[in-house]
């Protein structure tokens, strides 16, 4: 078959292969087009999920009668006129395929009126063929009309879904754009039923780019009242946004937003490093919830990689993935239990109190009664008794079938339960079933799993004295040789510093070999040439690699699990309330070395509803 040149229609219609995968694809490029021509009110009206009907309509600034057919012709656009622009695109859109690729596997419509023209005009496509423009009355903006998506590609309609699942792929996408733009206003209606409005928020990009009642709409209640705020700036990146706490963890990744200067995209190297910042304090299986911007210099990183400009390429992806984690890291070591205040130290609460006043459990003691709870009577001084009490936290205590003399229930006197100065977790009132330790708060009850508590904080004191020690390497007594692709061995050669500081001394023994000479010390009785191909694996991928801290991490876990106080364990109120005042002076104390929870609150007008009162 001889070469030839295909005809615009068969070029238009392999593009929208790429271009228009189903409705969302369509309802995604008009709408960013609609944003980049100024438009502050998208009203995007549907039928049958966008397969009989996707009419979006803006007040943007509108195409010039002169244009109309020029923006239906592929590779036309008015965003971009050089490899320069290219490299430094900030419009959402860009390669002016979107529009004649529609247009080739629809009946179509555009109408515009650029601000100061007498009336719009009106341009329709079918199949590919143009009509000529003609006059149409019309407000200042634009309307596109798509009808009847892939009529004269039926092996492509035949691959649409239930209408339903068209419209969930359409709304998970405005609600991705809904988070970024909360300035821009959206209606959305469905089979001639308004089904979704977004308010728009005036100059809310000009003071922060973030919306707290956006925020509350589209993911719901749920995510905004476990949400921490983010802001970070450096190296000529900033990272802002919402990051969920552990606590408030998914099945799946469904609230998982990312956006690069404004645009909604995927990439492996941020979801990577956003999988490492929780992955101390997320338990097994589940998915963190975030919705993240980052701003980069946009010639730093290339958005055109995909079709559909859902991917990036970072021209410093090591810099982007190192930044990130960090950044969220950090936030999350700062959730400790009992909330933001529980920055809060134990002489910092101390201090808090009026001169000569003591903490409400200042006067209790050590009693058992007849219920199974641990309560106080008057007796000792938690003041004096604090660090006492938690360094017999590691002593022996009774066993399991041990328990002090029983007293009467009416022999405990409860604290004041106005006090202003409690401290976030408050202060012990008992034990319960010789697990729970219950304690009263300014604003209700608090539960401390008291051995998931403790374990958190002898794994982050176990942490802290390793890395003050730094890495130590073991040398082995004989050199291993270790077979591997060519592709390894490359990276184990341009990598080796970077191994060194991860205690591995490796040199290349061969086009396909590498030999080990030295390994992490706290890891050498582990599987090292396993952890070695990991690490490699991590280098060539994210260009850093995290192993060795995850086992190291995964070793001292295990240690504090069979340091912490046990089960049964009986403790007395000082030994209680100094574990309290650690939980709130440790990192990520609200979740155990396994991403379980260390505590739970109860307002009190959560326990008044568990009784009926006041009604």
């Amino acid at each position: 078959m001889p070469i030839r040149a295909l005809p615009d229609i068969l070029i238009n219609q392999i593009a929208a292969g790429e271009v228009v995968e189903r409705p969302a694809s369509v309802v995604k490029e008009l709408v960013e087009n609609a944003i980049d021509a100024g438009a502050r009110r998208v009203d995007i009206d549907l039928e049958e999920g966008g397969a009989r009907l996707i009419r979006i309509r803006d007040d943007g600034g509108g195409i010039a009668a002169a244009e109309l057919p020029l923006a239906v012709a592929r590779h036309a656009t008015s965003k971009i006129a050089s490899l320069d622009d290219l490299e430094g695109v900030s419009t959402l859109g860009f390669r002016g395929e979107a529009l004649p690729s529609i247009a080739s596997v629809s009946r179509f419509t555009l109408v515009s009126r650029p601000a100061g023209a007498e009336h719009a005009m009106a341009l329709e496509v079918e199949g590919g063929r143009l009509s000529a423009p003609a006059p149409r009355p019309h407000p200042h903006g634009t309307t596109v009309e798509v009808r009847d998506l892939f009529f004269n590609v039926p092996a492509r309609r035949k691959f649409l879904k239930a209408e339903r699942t068209e419209l969930g792929h359409i709304e998970e996408w405005l609600r991705q754009l809904a988070l970024a733009r909360p300035d821009v206003e959206l209606r959305v209606s469905h089979n001639g039923k308004p089904s979704r409005r977004w308010k728009g928020e005036a100059g809310i990009l000009e003071q922060a780019g973030l919306s707290d009642a956006r925020l509350h709409e589209t993911l719901g209640e749920g995510f905004a009242s476990q949400a921490l705020r983010v802001e970070h700036e450096a190296a000529g990146l900033r990272l802002h946004g919402w990051i969920a706490k552990p606590t408030y963890s998914r099945a799946s990744a469904d609230q998982q937003y990312l956006y690069v200067n404004g645009r909604a995209i995927r990439d492996r190297s941020v979801a990577h490093a956003v999988k490492q910042a929780y992955a101390d304090v997320l338990f097994h299986g589940r998915q963190p919830a975030y919705v993240l911007f980052l701003s980069v210099d946009p010639r730093r990183v290339d958005v055109n990689v995909h079709p559909a400009k859902h991917e990036v390429r970072f021209r410093d992806g090591r810099l982007i993935h190192d930044f990130v984690y960090r950044t969220l890291h950090q936030a999350l070591a700062e959730t400790r239990a009992g909330g933001e205040a529980s920055t809060m130290g134990m002489h910092q609460v101390a201090s808090a109190l009026p001169d000569g006043q003591q903490a409400p459990a200042a006067h209790w003691g050590r009693s058992q009664s007849p219920l199974g709870l641990r309560q106080g009577v008057p007796g000792g001084d938690w003041a004096r008794d604090a660090q006492a009490g938690y360094a017999g936290l590691y002593g022996a205590g009774p066993g399991a079938g041990e328990s002090p003399p029983a007293a009467p229930l009416a022999s405990a006197a409860l604290p004041e339960s106005n006090e202003p100065t409690l401290p976030p977790l408050g202060y012990a009132l008992a034990q319960l079933h010789g697990i729970y330790i219950l304690a009263e708060s300014t604003q209700g009850l608090v539960v401390v799993d008291m051995h998931a508590a403790h374990e958190r904080i002898g794994y982050e004191k176990l942490k802290r004295a390793h890395d003050g020690e730094g890495l130590r390497t073991q040398p082995l007594l004989v050199a291993t040789a270790i077979a591997v692709s060519e592709r390894e061995a490359d990276v184990a050669e341009r990598e080796s510093a970077t191994l060194a500081e991860l205690g591995f001394e490796v040199t290349r023994g061969g086009p396909q070999t590498l030999t080990l000479r030295a390994v992490p010390a706290l890891l050498a009785q582990g599987d090292v040439e396993a952890l070695l191909r990991d690490v490699l694996a991590d280098l060539r991928e994210h260009g850093q690699s995290r192993r060795v801290a995850e086992a190291r991490d995964e070793l001292l876990s295990t240690m504090a699990c069979h340091g912490a106080v046990r089960a049964n364990r009986r403790l007395t109120l000082p030994e209680m309330n100094a574990l309290l005042r650690e939980m709130e002076a440790t990192e990520r104390s609200g979740q155990c070395n396994h991403g379980r929870p260390t505590w739970a609150h109860f307002s009190l007008a959560e326990i008044d509803r568990w009784f009926l009162r006041g009604r």
